[in-house]
């Protein structure tokens, strides 16, 4: 992929760090990204992702815009309100960065198009908000060894890891959560400071262009936790599990 003069001066602040400089712009450029869910940890994600001159943004959502998402999901805003967030997202992408190509699913992905989904990106951003999407979405990228950037966030605690399964040693999410049921606490049961899934979910922006550059080290085998009241982060080694029946399972 050639630079344009434009995307010299667009991304220059990119191609300054030694780590990003123009090929890993190109390779921002030329990557195609699933992000599932846009919501609160999808809106800083989608949008720090098409600043940044991802390639291709797939928007995979089945919900519609409600006020109560305008606390914390920075991208849709009161005329969004009644439309796909998909489409929402869609058109703030367009404004921020039209050389974005973006794709909308306006479904809850799962079987047939789910794999599709997957199959087609270079790498999936979890932005979900149930167990189900995330378990199926951690088999498809497994089965397809496509890397995956999971976050989560409620009341005031965030959680951030990825998963590689283009590594023989990189753990999955079934090696962290094995068993759990498909539903569990939502914000819209328990709450969420609005700043909380801005965290996060740049954070999982910032793994996404990690992991497509090789810049640095990524979460990989690596799990942290934020505590947004006491202002604290710890973190804890994500071995493999030896007995998942995910990565461990003989790939179809």
């Amino acid at each position: 992929m050639n630079l344009s003069d434009n995307d010299l001066l667009r991304y220059s602040r990119h191609i300054l760090l030694p780590a990003i400089d123009i090929g890993g712009q190109a390779a921002i450029g030329q990557a195609r990204v699933l992000v599932v869910g846009l919501g609160g940890l999808g809106s800083p994600v989608a949008l720090y992702l098409a600043a940044a001159g991802i390639g291709e943004l797939l928007l995979a959502d089945d919900d519609r815009v409600d006020t109560s998402n305008l606390q914390r999901q920075i991208i849709h805003g009161e005329a969004s309100i009644g439309q796909a967030k998909v489409a929402s997202a869609a058109a703030q992408i367009q404004a921020l960065n039209p050389a974005v190509r973006t794709r909308q699913l306006a479904c809850r992905l799962a079987d047939a198009t789910l794999m599709d989904a997957v199959t087609d990106a270079d790498l999936v951003v979890d932005c979900s908000d149930n167990f189900g999407t995330r378990q199926a979405l951690n088999r498809a990228c497994w089965e397809r060894q496509k890397p995956l950037v999971s976050g989560a966030a409620i009341r005031w605690e965030g959680q951030i890891t990825s998963f590689d399964a283009r590594q023989s040693t990189s753990p999955c999410y079934a090696c962290l959560y094995p068993d759990l049921p498909e539903e569990g606490l939502t914000c819209s049961e328990s709450g969420v400071i609005s700043p909380l899934v801005g965290i996060i979910g740049s954070y999982q922006a910032l793994e996404a262009l990690k992991i497509i550059t090789g810049a640095g080290h990524n979460l990989v085998g690596r799990l942290q936790l934020f505590d947004g009241l006491t202002a604290s982060w710890r973190e804890f080694k994500l071995p493999k599990d030896q007995h998942c029946t995910v990565c461990q399972a003989p790939r179809v």
